[in-house]
C-alpha cells in the first residue's frame, strides 16, 4: 500500500512545534518522546505503523480549539483519535503530524430522560455510555463489537453499528447533536436535543466523515427504554448460501428481531477453541435475537422458526435462561479476538442487499480458493453488513500484498452486487484507493469540496478516505 511521503520541513521543526503546543496544554498533555509516542503508531490495522511527531490529550473543547488553531498556523497536520480501535487505518498518524486523543474527555455532561438524550464528552467509551443510564433502565442502541473500548468519537467518525444495527439503526440514527472543532480553532454546535435541528443537515455529513471535516469534542445521543425482555436463537445450517437465504426470507416476511448475525465453519471452530460457546457442529450459524413482551418475542421466535425449517437447520436452539442467552452471545462477540488464533488477518467491511448474500457468500468461498488464502465470516447479516476475516501470514514474504488483493477483489464483489466499500468501520487508508470503484471522479469532486470548505488547507486526517493521487493534489 503506498503511503505519503512526510514533510521534511515539518519534521525539521519539532522542538518548535512542541514548544507552542506546550505553551496551549498542561505539560502532561504533550507527548513528543519517541520512546512514548510509539503506543500511537498504529490503531487495529496494526499492519500499518508510523510514529507521530507528537501526541496531545487535551482535557477541554477549549483546549482542543487552541490546539488546532496553532497547528494550522503552523501548518502542522492533525490526526484525530478516539480510542484507537480502527480497523481501517482511520486513526493511523503521520511522521509529520500531530495525533490529537480525546481519551481524556470522558465525562457525562448532562442526562435528561424526560427528553430521552445524553450528553457526553466524546472520549467517552459506547459501552460506558450505557452503563451510565441502565440503572434507571435505559440504554444507548450501537453496540459495536469493540464497544468495551472503542470512543463515542470514533462511533461518529465511522458511523459505527453494532449487532442490534438492524432494529436501531446505526450512529447516524441515534446522535442528536455534536461540538465540532474546525481546524481554524472555531467551535461550531451542530444539531441538539431535539428530533431535527433547523436548515441544513450538517449533522448527516458530520457523522461518518472520518475526521475529515473537523474534531468532535461533545455528543448529544439519543436513549431509549430497556425492553421488556430479549430472548436469543441459534439456528445451524449446512452451507453458508442456505443460512443467507435462511436470513433473505427473515427479512422478506417483514420480520424485525433486533439482531441476525451470521457466523461460519473456520469462525465457529475458532470460537469453540477460544471460549467454549456449546456451538453445533455446522458450517453457518445464525444468531436471531428478538425482544420486548412474552407474548411478542414467542410470536416472532414462532415466525422465524417456520422459515428455518424451510431451509431444513442442522439445528435450532432458543435460549431458556440468561445463561444460556449469555452462552449462545458469548462467541459472537469474541469472534475478532478467537479469529486471531489463526494467524493474522485483516477485516473488511463491505454492505450489500440481504438478498444477494447467497451469492456473495459463494463468491467469497471461490475467491478464497482461488487466492489461496483461508476467509472466515462473521457480520451483521440482517443489514447485509458483510464481516470478512482474510487470515495470511504476515512474516510470510508476499502475504500481505496476496491478503490486500483479495480484499480489494470482494470489496468490489460488494458494490457490484449493489452494496458499498464500508457499513461501519469507515474508509480510512485500508480502501480509500477503492473508492473510485463505487464513485465517478464527479462524486468524489463533490465530496472533496466539501472538505475545502471546512479544512481548506487539508490538514485533518490527511492521506485517509481519498485516493491519494486525488488528495495530493488538492492539497499541493
Amino acid at each position: 500500500m503506498q503511503m505519503p511521503v512526510p514533510s521534511a520541513a515539518i519534521l525539521a521543526r519539532k522542538a518548535e512545534i512542541t514548544a507552542r503546543l506546550r505553551a496551549i496544554l498542561p505539560q502532561d498533555a504533550v507527548i513528543d518522546d519517541p520512546a512514548e509516542t510509539r503506543a500511537y503508531e498504529c490503531d487495529a490495522l496494526s499492519a500499518y505503523r508510523r510514529q507521530p511527531l507528537a501526541v496531545v490529550l487535551p482535557r477541554t473543547t477549549a483546549e482542543v480549539a487552541a490546539v488546532l488553531k496553532a497547528c494550522a498556523e503552523m501548518a502542522v497536520p492533525v490526526v484525530p483519535r478516539g480510542a484507537g480501535t480502527s480497523l481501517a487505518g482511520g486513526a493511523m498518524p503521520q511522521e509529520d503530524g500531530v495525533i490529537l486523543g480525546l481519551a481524556r474527555m470522558n465525562r457525562v455532561l448532562e442526562v435528561d430522560y424526560h427528553n430521552r438524550f445524553i450528553r457526553v464528552e466524546a472520549g467517552r467509551t459506547n459501552l460506558s455510555v450505557t452503563g451510565a443510564i441502565e440503572g434507571e433502565g435505559w440504554f444507548y442502541a450501537p453496540d459495536p463489537s469493540s464497544q468495551l473500548a472503542c470512543a463515542i468519537a470514533g462511533n461518529i467518525a465511522m458511523n459505527s453499528g453494532g449487532a442490534h444495527c438492524l432494529k436501531y439503526g446505526v450512529t447516524t440514527n441515534n446522535l442528536l447533536g455534536v461540538t465540532l472543532v474546525t481546524m481554524a480553532g472555531e467551535v461550531l454546535e451542530i444539531g441538539g436535543p431535539f428530533c431535527d435541528a433547523a436548515g441544513l443537515d450538517l449533522l448527516g455529513v458530520i457523522c461518518g466523515s472520518e475526521g475529515q471535516l473537523g474534531v468532535v469534542t461533545e455528543a448529544t445521543l439519543r436513549i431509549l427504554r430497556a425492553p421488556e425482555g430479549a430472548r436469543p436463537v441459534l439456528i445451524g445450517f449446512s452451507a453458508n448460501e442456505i443460512a443467507g437465504a435462511c436470513v433473505a426470507d427473515i427479512i422478506r416476511a417483514g420480520i424485525l428481531p433486533v439482531a441476525i448475525e451470521f457466523m461460519d465453519r473456520p469462525c465457529l471452530e475458532a470460537c469453540e477453541a477460544f471460549c467454549h460457546a456449546g456451538y453445533p457442529d455446522c458450517e453457518a450459524l445464525l444468531i436471531v435475537e428478538c425482544e420486548g413482551s412474552e407474548a411478542e418475542i414467542a410470536e416472532q421466535l414462532g415466525l422465524i422458526r417456520q422459515i428455518a425449517a424451510r431451509h431444513d437447520p442442522v439445528e435450532f436452539r432458543e435460549a431458556r435462561s440468561a445463561d444460556e442467552a449469555k452462552r449462545i452471545w458469548l462467541g459472537r462477540k469474541s469472534a475478532f479476538g478467537a479469529m486471531g488464533q489463526k494467524g493474522d488477518y485483516m477485516c473488511l467491511d463491505g454492505t450489500i442487499p440481504v438478498s444477494a448474500l447467497p451469492m456473495v457468500l459463494r463468491r467469497i468461498g471461490e475467491l478464497s480458493a482461488e487466492y489461496g488464502l483461508e476467509v472466515g465470516n462473521v457480520f451483521h447479516a440482517g443489514d447485509g453488513n458483510m464481516h470478512p476475516l482474510i487470515i495470511y501470514n504476515a512474516n510470510e514474504p508476499g502475504q500481505q500484498e496476496l491478503c490486500e488483493r483479495l480484499g480489494a477483489a470482494i470489496l468490489t464483489l460488494c458494490v457490484e452486487a449493489g452494496g458499498c466499500l464500508t457499513g461501519e468501520h469507515g474508509v480510512g487508508i485500508e480502501k480509500r484507493d477503492l473508492m473510485e470503484v463505487q464513485f465517478a471522479p464527479e462524486d468524489l469532486e463533490a465530496q472533496m469540496r466539501v472538505k475545502d470548505v471546512f479544512d481548506p488547507g487539508w490538514l485533518l486526517n490527511p492521506a485517509k478516505v481519498f485516493p491519494l493521487a486525488v488528495s495530493a493534489a488538492r492539497r499541493g
